[in-house]
């Protein structure tokens, strides 16, 4: 005797979308950049900023392009160290990327879209392309995703790319908001004093080879958590 197969199971149904879930993204992604870029303009205008070995970045800027380099913590108030200069950056190709590309425009930089995950090679590419048509970069070396505090061998390839010096920069702040995102991302609040720390440059030869770009990256790496280190002591002594 033959078994009979069992019962098919029915599908389970399907979730309708909203019919209004498209449009009201839509407005989201045209509103946030305006809400983002007037919440950092406020902010700006309350902040005391401090810059220690400053010159080394801004002399730089004055005589040649550079390539910025900061955690992805310390990303919030970099604009407002950055503005009035002809900077790029590069943000990825989510929807946050597309909000945090049109709230930067707003300040006058320049955002290409890529990430290590996806649209890498076009993205690391295209901010090539800008820095030839003579914008400074700007690069979290360990975003998007992390790990946290940890520099990607992409900065210090796209420094051997393009012969610009790489600048490592960091800053906190004397009062501030922290999230429990994967990177701890500080955010100042008004009326704190912030401290920037700007480290040695770093060049990177046009021919490095594996071997010398694992030790710039490592070199990179320590500077990077060093100014940081220093930063958050400079900010907790800073009186309000």
């Amino acid at each position: 005797m033959t078994a009979e197969a069992p019962p098919l199971s029915p599908a389970p149904p399907q979730r309708r979308r909203s019919p209004l879930r498209e449009p009201l993204l839509r407005a989201v992604t045209v509103v946030a950049p305006l809400l983002v870029s007037a919440a950092l303009q406020i902010l700006a205008w309350t902040l005391r900023l401090r810059f220690v070995n400053g010159e080394r970045l801004f002399e730089r800027w004055e005589r040649e392009q550079v390539i910025l380099t900061f955690w992805h913590n310390r990303l919030i108030v970099m604009p407002i160290a950055g503005r009035g200069k002809k900077l790029c950056v590069m943000n990825s190709q989510s929807r946050d990327g597309e909000i945090a590309t049109r709230a930067l425009a707003r300040w006058g930089i320049h955002s290409v879209r890529g990430s290590a995950t996806r649209g890498g090679t076009a993205g690391f590419l295209q901010l090539v392309r800008a820095f030839r048509q003579g914008y400074h970069l700007a690069v979290v070396p360990d975003g998007p995703r992390g790990p946290r505090y940890q520099v990607k061998a992409g900065v210090i390839h796209l420094a051997r790319a393009t012969g610009a010096p790489l600048i490592p920069v960091s800053y906190s702040a004397s009062r501030f908001k922290q999230l429990r995102s994967w990177d701890r991302l500080i955010i100042p609040l008004p009326f704190a004093n912030v401290t920037y720390v700007v480290g040695e440059p770093i060049e990177v030869p046009r021919h490095a080879n594996d071997e010398e770009i694992e030790v710039l990256r490592r070199q990179l790496e320590v500077q990077l958590n060093a100014l940081t280190a220093q930063a958050d002591r400079a900010a907790a002594k800073t009186p309000e």
